[in-house]
């Protein structure tokens, strides 16, 4: 893309039994075992007469947030869109739901198994 056109990233991930999709400009893995890097998040504009509460309960949650980072077992995807849409905090999808997370515990530590 170039500098008309700047890469954009759709974030969606579970949080508290929420599915979230978000948006940023910057997505990085962290030095931070286990972790990515969110950073430059991107939200609707606000010039809207119609205000989606659920995109409002992620600017609050995101409000004075410069990075985070966010757990990879957590990550459901990343996509590369061309334009943002309007975040969203989403109940947990139900059983016959196209999302699966990853399960809790993709770290193993090596030297439980040993006696």
């Amino acid at each position: 893309m170039n500098k008309t056109n700047p890469i954009l990233y759709k974030i969606t991930f579970v949080q508290n039994d929420n599915v979230v999709e978000m948006y940023a400009k910057n997505v990085a893995e962290s030095d931070m075992f286990g972790f990515i890097i969110v950073e430059n998040l991107v939200f609707g504009e606000t010039t809207s007469i119609v205000v989606d509460p659920s995109e409002e309960r992620l600017k609050e949650q995101f409000k004075g947030v410069k990075r985070t980072y966010i757990p990879m077992h957590t990550v459901l995807r990343i996509d590369e869109v061309e334009k943002a849409a309007s975040g969203k905090i989403m109940a947990r999808a139900n059983p016959g739901s196209k999302i699966s997370p990853l399960p809790n515990n993709i770290y193993i530590d090596p030297g439980k198994d040993k006696k």
